[in-house]
């Protein structure tokens, strides 16, 4: 496996004032271990030698030697002779795997669940405009594994109208975007390659990999969004066959990638010869910023034949419809296409009917769902800074949730206790790439309307204040999308 290092430098950019205390090598310990903890530093990744940490941080070596050696008796590190100190996690820091599938419905507010309903009205509407073409198509035998051809040709011109020029061939109709990622690993790699994924990242992602046998290989990142120099610096140490990144209103942070940083990391990529899998599912959800255009436009000639872009309904609509789509060249996209049929032969005609009448009207559809989104993410801001003060957050320019940081490594115990409370909540460490961090990160959706929100801050801060010690996390099913 290739080696991963964490220069002097860049592991001083993430300890701001960490050496100033005193004792000092107490503090740097404990400031490094918690960059650990909170996936900010990766695991298995080796730290700077301690002569080059010293010179970055300004302190003696001494001091580095003795912070070393208080992470590797506290298990934030190990030794191998010869070959430096590398990350790790102390026992039982790391959690059992269990599988997430669909818990019974309950009365409990559900913010396990990224992901908005729809208007009863708006599935009658579109109902009934798809009819006459439905019936039409009933003369026909229904099968389409590249995807109906209306609504290729749509989602062709959707991105050509966001800037990337596209023809019908180079697009293949999925059950959602999901499934077009498992196609893509299903053709692309093999078991024990190598994966780039962001850390946090989408869970469901992350268990597709884990189930193809595949190598997740972490980039943290940090509050402020993605370190390109660390993202360049792993590509060129790792060189995995594939990268998946959602630089569109992340989830779960809700960042968005800088274009700067897309076309540096598309020239990495490009250079080590990795396939580049972007996930567009929330890019449609711009809160506070013009809506970004498709990351493949700032590729240099030739690079953009390495990006496979994906895409779903399921949070710019509704995810009931299971409608997606990949955009790649069309060679790529006829062997994902032969390799679909052994599956499923192509997805529901009807399905597909409703998701281009919805996609016909998204320029009136969108911003509606957008302006209530922010109605909706200022009720949870408003009723989190007024209930639980001591919790922070970056406010998020798009997407459909905050990730807050609770201050104490507490949010798989709090997930638990708020069940109690009536609400279902994951921890932070569902969307790590590496297990047992993020344990003090809760990702809260905005899904809801404002005053079912409200009375879910409510709950969990009577579920916090409650003075029972809270539970240990239970191995119960979990299912987050």
């Amino acid at each position: 496996m290739a080696e991963r290092n964490l220069g002097g430098q860049q592991l001083a950019a993430l300890l701001p004032g960490a050496a100033d205390a005193r004792p000092a090598y107490r503090h740097l310990a404990q400031a490094i271990g918690d960059l650990v903890l909170d996936g900010r530093v990766a695991l298995r990744v080796r730290l700077p030698a301690e002569r080059e940490l010293a010179l970055a941080l300004g302190v003696s070596r001494p001091t580095v030697t003795a912070a070393y050696d208080l992470l590797r008796e506290s298990g934030y590190a190990h030794s191998r002779r010869g070959s430096g100190t590398w990350t790790a996690l102390p026992e039982g820091r790391t959690p059992s795997g269990v599988t997430r599938v669909l818990a019974p419905p309950d009365a409990a507010i559900d913010l396990a669940r990224a992901a908005p309903g729809l208007p009863e009205h708006a599935v009658a509407d579109a109902l009934a405009a798809a009819a006459a073409r439905i019936a039409a198509h009933t003369r026909t035998p229904g099968y389409h594994p590249y995807g109906l051809p209306e609504l290729r040709a749509a989602v062709a011109e959707r991105f050509t109208r966001r800037g990337l020029a596209t023809v019908p061939e180079q697009i293949l109709v999925t059950s959602g975007a999901q499934h077009a990622l498992t196609l893509v690993l299903g053709l692309l790699s093999s078991p024990g390659d190598r994966v780039l994924v962001e850390s946090p990242s989408y869970p469901n992602a992350l268990e597709a990999l884990r189930r193809a046998r595949l190598r997740p290989v972490s980039v943290p990142m940090a509050d402020d969004g993605w370190d390109a120099e660390l993202v360049e610096s792993t590509l060129r140490q790792a060189v995995p066959q594939l990268a998946y990144l959602i630089p569109d209103f992340h989830n779960p942070t809700g960042l968005l990638m800088p274009d700067g940083t897309r076309a540096r990391v598309l020239r990495a990529a490009h250079r080590c010869g990795t396939w580049l899998v972007v996930d567009e599912t929330l890019a449609d959800l711009a809160l506070d910023v013009p809506a970004p255009h498709p990351t493949a436009t700032h590729a240099a000639p030739g690079a953009a034949a390495q990006v496979i872009t994906v895409g779903s309904m399921s949070k710019s609509h509704w995810g009931g419809l299971r409608v997606g789509w990949l955009r790649a060249p069309a060679r790529l996209v006829t062997e994902l296409a032969a390799q679909r049929v052994a599956g499923d032969l192509g997805g529901p005609v009807v399905d597909q009917f409703l998701a281009l009448h919805f996609l016909e009207r998204a320029d009136t559809s969108v911003p509606e769902r957008i302006a209530r989104l922010r109605e909706q993410r200022d009720a949870l801001t408003g009723a989190l800074a007024a209930r639980l003060p001591g919790w922070t957050w970056r406010q998020p320019p798009g997407g459909l949730s905050l990730w807050a940081d609770l201050g104490a490594p507490v949010a798989a115990a709090l997930a638990e206790r708020a069940l109690d409370y009536g609400v279902r909540i994951e921890g932070g460490a569902c969307f790590a790439a590496d297990p047992g961090v993020f344990e003090q990160r809760l990702r809260i959706p905005f899904t809801t309307g404002p005053d079912t929100l409200r009375e879910a801050v409510r709950r969990l801060a009577a579920a916090l204040a409650d003075d029972r010690p809270l539970p240990s996390a239970a191995h119960r099913p979990r299912w987050v999308v």
